[in-house]
């Protein structure tokens, strides 16, 4: 067997004990060590080991990531999800699918300091959940919205995804951020026009809810400004060139831990449990770099990249259609893997078959946009059946909706994301304009 083909074999397997839920780090640390091992010899493998791991977790870069972890905690603990539900439904609860509006628009707010998927969608769906169940919504719309509001997490600035892909490809986290920021807001609209489309289809599935009276609106919209106040600062810091991406993470814990402090939903032993839990998420998250590491490692020796980058070059096709060949690939395996073990198994491989293609533009421009198509493909995965993994975070919240039925009140949403891909895909102007390209 040539080094390719065995490659090829351990990269499949790597995939599959993935999708049957062994973790993501293991699976990568232990098919990529055997596969190195048996390609270079076991002395090259304790060397590797010997310089590898410390080489991918201490880079500067990364400090970034326990920073925007912890962000969201803290913003979790201070109960702006609460406050930022209240003011979208203080504005429009009192329309049909209104509350379903209120939840996408809580769901993109709170994804501006969260930065997770599954958080966000978890998150939102304590708050609105109950709401909209009690107001007489169907399970199907309820979990589903929640499900794809969730997806949010990750589009909208700061992006854990976006942070560790721009750590594997060596682009700027700041470029990234900004890129997605217009995808993230089409997505929003996107979903907030499926809902009223659902709701005209299906009026009793989504009832209005009362209007609450003015004042209580005009207070619930005040008490969001701590939210917009910390999204300028980091988003339009990092734009205005004011702060590097770490930095202005750092500015963002002090803004938001404030907030919390002063809205006395943070203690000193809160704060501990907020920075324990925030180190726990960064171990994981740094346990399965090391094992991205090994694994690239391995594929990088048995040449896959290469030998499939070079097949596709003489292929003869144009390079839209390998791209698009690349992105059906990443919606099959949304259908059963986790976001950021398809970033950090695929990545290595796919991004340098991209950048070797022409599509027009120059190479940052192209990985930047390729990052925001990988982006909106994850999104669109997490809530594809069978195994969308935000469908199940919330039909486990929802335990009187059948998990089928959640699935079914994804489906508009599912359109919705096809359509974002398809503008992103066809347009690159639409996220790169911002960065400053031409």
């Amino acid at each position: 067997m040539t080094d390719v083909a065995f490659g090829g074999l351990l990269f499949v397997a790597c995939l599959v004990l993935a999708a049957l839920r062994m973790p993501v780090a293991v699976a990568m640390f232990v098919v990529g060590g055997f596969g190195f091992a048996s390609l270079a010899g076991w002395p090259a493998f304790l060397n590797l080991l010997n310089t590898a791991p410390f080489g991918r977790v201490s880079s500067y870069t990364l400090s970034v990531l326990p920073l925007f972890l912890l962000m969201g905690q803290l913003a979790t603990r201070a109960g702006l999800s609460r406050q930022l539900f209240d003011a979208a439904r203080a504005l429009v609860g009192h329309r049909r699918g209104g509350l379903a509006v209120s939840t996408i628009g809580g769901c993109a707010a709170f994804g501006a300091v969260c930065g997770s998927s599954i958080a966000t969608g978890a998150t939102m769906a304590a708050v609105a959940l109950p709401e909209m169940r009690r107001h007489g919504y169907s399970g199907a719309l309820a979990t589903g919205t929640l499900a794809a509001g969730g997806t949010l997490g990750i589009l909208f600035p700061p992006s854990i995804i976006l942070v560790i892909y721009a750590v594997l490809t060596e682009q700027s986290i700041g470029k990234l951020f900004l890129a997605a920021l217009v995808p993230g807001i089409i997505a929003a609209v996107g979903y907030t026009l499926a809902i009223a489309a659902y709701a005209r289809l299906r009026p009793d599935a989504a009832p209005a809810a009362p209007a609450m009276p003015m004042v209580e609106r005009i207070r619930a919209l005040g008490r969001v400004w701590p939210v917009v106040g910390v999204f300028l600062v980091v988003v339009g810091g990092i734009y205005a060139g004011v702060f590097t991406p770490t930095e202005a993470a750092a500015v963002g814990v002090a803004a938001v831990a404030l907030v919390a402090f002063a809205g006395g939903r943070l203690g000193w032993r809160e704060l501990v449990d907020t920075t324990l839990d925030t180190a726990r998420a960064t171990g994981m998250v740094f346990l399965i770099l090391i094992g991205a590491e090994i694994f690239n490692g391995f594929l990088a020796l048995s040449q896959v990249p290469a030998a499939l980058a070079e097949a596709l070059g003489g292929s003869g096709l144009p390079p839209m259609a390998i791209l698009v060949g690349i992105l059906l690939v990443y919606l099959v395996l949304g259908c059963v893997m986790d976001s950021l073990a398809m970033i950090l198994l695929t990545v290595p491989v796919f991004f340098p078959l991209v950048a070797g293609l022409d599509f027009g533009y120059g190479a940052e421009e192209t990985a930047i946009w390729f990052g925001v198509l990988a982006l909106i493909v994850v999104e669109i995965g997490l809530i594809t059946p069978p195994i969308g993994l935000n469908v199940y975070a919330i039909n486990s919240l929802a335990r009187d909706v059948p998990l089928g039925e959640s699935f079914r009140g994804t489906l508009p949403f599912l359109l919705s994301g096809l359509g974002l891909l398809a503008v992103i895909l066809s347009m690159p102007a639409v996220c790169t304009w911002v960065v400053g390209f031409p």
